[in-house]
């Protein structure tokens, strides 16, 4: 192998580490009795995301802190990077969020859509993401 080819492979294995490390840690309120929580904290985790959960009675004083819209919420509440990621939001639309750094909220997926990471239906429903701007108003962030 070219010394080259060695250093961009020992490179790429780096990167993924280098990725993790510039995350910012996601701080997730969820009730200690959920399971479907505890298994988006763990999609969260294998997307190299570092994850402090706070298991609590009272999520929804951290859904009204954070500024949830009353119809858009769902079973925990996260924040990350100054962000709130409200319900099963997968870790790709967080890690775009996190990238484009838009003047918003933050992102919900209301309700608990069976698709989505943690709750892991195999059937493949759609489901939506939505990014909630500044002024509370929601529009569509990304469609799975």
């Amino acid at each position: 192998m070219k010394p080259a080819i060695r250093i961009a492979a020992f490179l790429s294995l780096l990167a993924p580490a280098a990725w993790a490390a510039a995350q910012p840690t996601i701080q997730v309120y969820k009730s200690p009795t959920c399971g479907c929580c505890g298994k988006w904290v763990e999609h969260m985790k294998a997307s190299g995301f570092d994850v402090v959960t706070h298991d609590t009675n009272d999520v929804a004083a951290h859904k009204a802190r954070l500024g949830v819209p009353l119809a858009m919420g769902s079973c925990h509440t996260a924040e990350v990077g100054g962000y709130l990621v409200e319900g099963h939001v997968p870790a790709a639309d967080v890690k775009r969020l996190l990238a484009e750094k838009p003047r918003a909220r933050g992102l919900v997926s209301p309700g608990m859509p069976q698709s989505a990471p943690g709750m892991d239906d195999p059937r493949r429903l759609p489901y939506e993401v939505h990014l909630v701007r500044a002024d509370g108003i929601t529009t569509t962030y990304a469609r799975h």
